[in-house]
């Protein structure tokens, strides 16, 4: 008799039912029940590359490190300087394993001298957990928290995001910088929240902020629902994961499992500005010394643009254009904004320089390719 398998019961954010009402496409991402896409990967990527989107990212995890030892903690845990940070600053950094790998990548805010907040990713959500507990859990006068279930976290991207947000706040968007963040109040004609933190930062490539809220339906519906009506006028809309992965693609950022993971280590992902080594430890610092005393690494993440018919995905052979295999692609597909294929991949040393001629086998074809800058896009700087 065949045995029946029950279906994986998949976690859901506040606003699951919000982004069914509005017929976006659900899929399992990391065990989440997550909006892939609203109204079309391709329109959602470039309202955020042209005015506005609006991204639920309540997904991610929230980890809090509290108490007189907590920077030790940081350092200890984290490859970035986290004692350069002032209080409002945030940064991007990430945990390692002792081989120099990555656990996870990172976002730390500093929200006083004895208090951090570490933003984790959703797929490694519980294992990042327990590695901080395993990691730090012994050191003194450090209480770690995971909050991750206490917040409604939505990101609001693209060149009218602070247009958007600032219609419904009363702090002054403008003073807070990139990778900045403070606490100020949503004014809101379903009633005022207060203490939110508003971070100016994204996984897109545009300006943007996050918001941290309360994780009730009610409170995130509410929020989402004012939000959509603020961006109204520059078009706004409601964006899955398809279109930030899309983005993040242009923008030559990194996602665990692809560019960085396990079996990947810090300067094989190109991430080794992000590792302090003139810190006194950190866990990965003696296998980073070691691959830098040993000439770093053998491999390299490059940017490629596909110069043949098709396009290049997850895990498809990079070869020579003779035919030799020499990697594979991380990341890859056709670019909405700039409308060219693109991809990230893995590389001898000897294949990195950019132009460089290769090749993507795409179902079974050798198609020409060629070594680019990373990123493939960058916004543009503003000009008042």
């Amino acid at each position: 008799m065949a045995t029946l398998t029950a279906a994986p019961v998949l976690r859901k954010t506040a606003l699951n039912a919000t982004h069914r009402s509005c017929k976006a496409k659900m899929v399992d991402f990391g065990g989440w029940d997550m909006p892939v896409e609203y109204s079309g990967l391709t329109a959602e990527h470039l309202a955020v590359r042209t005015a506005v989107g609006l991204f639920d990212v309540s997904h991610m995890g929230d980890i809090q490190l509290r108490g007189p030892g907590s920077l030790a903690a940081v350092q200890q845990l984290c490859m970035n300087d986290a004692s350069k940070l002032q209080i409002g600053q945030a940064h991007y950094s990430a945990m390692l394993y002792p081989n120099g790998t990555f656990v996870d990548d990172v976002i730390v805010h500093k929200l006083s001298d004895n208090d951090y907040l570490i933003v984790i990713n959703a797929g490694t959500r519980e294992k990042d957990i327990q590695w901080v507990r395993q990691t730090i859990g012994h050191m003194p006068s450090v209480h770690i928290n995971d909050f991750s279930d206490y917040y409604t976290q939505l990101a609001i991207q693209g060149p009218r995001a602070a247009e958007t947000l600032q219609k419904l706040t009363n702090t002054d968007l403008s003073t807070i910088k990139n990778y900045w963040f403070t606490w100020g109040q949503l004014t809101l004609k379903s009633g005022n929240l207060y203490n939110v933190m508003i971070a100016r930062t994204g996984y897109t490539g545009e300006d943007g902020f996050e918001i941290y809220i309360p994780s009730d339906e009610t409170t995130s519906e509410r929020v989402w629902n004012e939000v959509l009506e603020a961006g109204a006028e520059f078009g706004i809309l409601p964006c899955g994961l398809g279109a930030r992965n899309t983005l993040r693609l242009e923008a030559g950022m990194a996602l665990y499992g692809h560019e960085i993971s396990d079996t990947i280590n810090v300067f094989e992902a190109n991430l080794g500005r992000y590792a302090k080594l003139d810190k006194p430890s950190f866990v990965g610092k003696d296998a980073l010394l070691a691959i830098q005393e040993a000439r770093g690494p053998e491999r390299k993440l490059v940017g490629l643009e596909i110069t043949g018919r098709g396009f290049g995905r997850d895990g498809y052979p990079v070869a020579t254009p003779s035919g030799e295999r020499i990697g594979e692609i991380t990341s890859g597909g056709p670019s909405p904004f700039l409308k060219k294929a693109i991809a990230m991949a893995f590389v001898p040393l000897d294949y990195t320089a950019v132009d460089t001629e290769l090749a993507v086998e795409i179902r079974g074809q050798l198609v020409p390719a060629k070594v680019v800058p990373l990123p493939f896009y960058k916004r543009p700087k503003k000009t008042t």
